[in-house]
């Protein structure tokens, strides 16, 4: 079992395409260690057991017959509960949706099902997909597999940690202000944020329609390949989806591993995205691969992105914004929790109102609140159209940098994991930690996090962050693969490779309750 589960999606595809093993017995060895371990990670909401060992039986019949599949065809998957399945819940981290099975597979888990890919469950997430940690989660925290009193990040840390934690080798995730990419940083593993369009969102609850974008989980650049090559593409569904031919990804990392991938490409270092706030650790490890990468041929400079500064506060007004309008969907009629009131007279207005109290968040209330102020009468041009203006500026930074450069790197948080409850009663704080990653979902570029090493100070994953410019998701991972090689050479193994062994660990109360 062990072995099995180590092994990277690709290497999994590879035994599975020549009969060494049975996908049976790959999901059989997810599934034990998810029972053995997850008790105190708590990275699945809920884990599909029957219905995995079932679909994975399938596959293996198919293969018996002689059908041809691909590469990823009976390697199991995990998927972020932000995603629609027709076969299991779908909360996205809310009471509100509490047991909600919806009737349809968002576009992607249609994808990954067609591709035979096997379903394992739904992972933890912040509330609504609100955070950077993930204890805004309605059912708890989920934990970081390398120090379990730590955050996986947010608000992807259930699929972040079932990958670092080799629950699953795969996991799909949604990036709406860094939500792929800093669980990622912090957990170890790798985490891409396509170009806005190129994955369908049809099916993902939505929090912030123009933000938000679905992306792989994995432990290896070119696995994130592989899984983007499944879930991309034009979708008629949905009305934001691009229409562009799209190379494969998996062949653009393949190029990355090729000797002088790296020499004469441009590396622009935002000089905005690595300054004060940073931890010390976090800015030596970047250092260092940026030394690795120009010895390696790469050409670097330093780029200025002047507008970045506002990204984190234009961020808080365009997300607030749209998720209110969003969340009015959720109104106790048509779905989900309905809670009526305990006094007075029941009136649809009032059963509204009892019901997005009891099921909405503290988190969820305060950023609805922040939206429907910033859209209201008087305020919108001030607040909202403002902040628009702002964006648009970001945009501007990115396209005169890509001028300039072929790509450009930070830092993918600005510190490690942080304890639980650290910053809980600091909301500012909080958002402060997606100030690396905010700009690329404003602009609507692709982003990638990759694993850069450790931190000296506390010994825990510190991410890089390498953006390109829209469409050009390709360029992204031959540069990752490239990066991956280098970095893993140098290291003489792979970061996960030093993750601690899994333990039990007490519970331990906060101001929020039992943790």
């Amino acid at each position: 079992m062990t072995d099995l589960i180590k092994l990277s999606a690709a290497e999994l595809g590879g035994l599975l395409a020549n009969g060494a093993v049975s996908s049976v017995e790959v999901t059989r060895a997810h599934l034990d260690h998810i029972a053995a371990v997850d008790t105190d990670l708590h990275a699945f909401l809920h884990v599909a057991a029957d219905a995995a060992l079932a679909t994975a039986d399938r596959v293996d019949a198919r293969r018996a017959a002689g059908e041809q599949l691909g590469l990823l065809a009976g390697v199991p998957i995990a998927i972020k509960d932000v995603l629609a399945t027709r076969d299991m819940p779908s909360t996205a981290g809310s009471k509100i949706l509490e047991g909600w099975i919806p009737p349809y597979d968002a576009t992607v888990v249609k994808r990954l099902r067609d591709a035979h890919l096997i379903p394992l469950g739904k992972t933890n997430m912040d509330e609504f997909a609100m955070g950077s940690s993930t204890e805004h989660s309605a059912y708890g925290p989920t934990r970081n597999p390398w120090d379990q009193e730590r955050i996986p990040g947010g608000s992807g840390g259930g699929s972040a940690a079932a990958v670092a934690a080799f629950e699953a080798p795969l996991a799909l995730g949604s990036d709406t202000g860094g939500s792929i990419r800093q669980p990622a940083a912090v957990t170890g593993s790798v985490g891409v944020k396509p170009t806005y369009g190129g994955v369908s969102r049809y099916g993902a609850i939505a929090l912030a329609s123009s933000l938000d974008q679905v992306g792989p989980v994995s432990r290896t650049v070119y696995d994130a390949a592989l899984l983007h090559d499944v879930i991309g593409g034009h979708d008629p569904l949905d009305s934001t989806s691009l229409t562009d031919p799209w190379p494969s990804m998996a062949a653009a990392a393949r190029a990355g591993l090729a000797d002088g991938a790296l020499t004469g490409l441009r590396i622009g270092v935002v000089k905005e995205l690595n300054g004060e706030g940073f931890q010390a650790g976090v800015k030596q490890r970047f250092t260092e691969t940026l030394a690795l990468l120009a010895a390696a041929g790469a050409e670097i400079s330093e780029v200025s992105a002047p507008n970045f500064e506002y990204s984190v506060a234009a961020y808080y007004l365009i997300l607030p914004a749209e998720a209110s309008s969003n969340l009015a969907r959720f109104d106790s009629v048509r779905f989900g929790l309905r809670e009526n009131p305990t006094d007075g007279p029941v009136t649809i207005e009032r059963v509204m109102a009892a019901t997005r109290d009891a099921g909405f968040g503290p988190e969820v209330k305060r950023r609805i609140i922040l939206g429907t102020y910033a859209l209201s009468t008087g305020y919108y041009d001030a607040y909202y159209g403002s902040a628009q203006k702002v964006r648009t500026l970001i945009q501007r930074d990115f396209d005169a940098a890509f001028e300039k450069v072929d790509l450009l790197v930070s830092p993918s948080a600005p510190t490690t994991a942080f304890k639980f409850g650290e910053k809980l009663a600091d909301p500012m704080a909080m958002y402060l930690n997606d100030i690396t990653t905010i700009p690329a979902n404003l602009a609507g570029i692709p982003g990638m996090s990759l694993p850069m090493g450790l931190a000296p100070e506390d010994g825990l994953p510190v991410g890089l962050q390498v953006m390109a410019p829209a469409k050009q998701d390709a360029r992204l991972y031959t540069f990752g693969a490239a990066v991956e090689q280098l970095l893993e050479a140098h290291w003489g193994h792979t970061l996960l490779s030093r993750a601690p062994a899994l333990a039990p660990v007490e519970m331990f109360a906060s101001e929020e309750g039992v943790i």
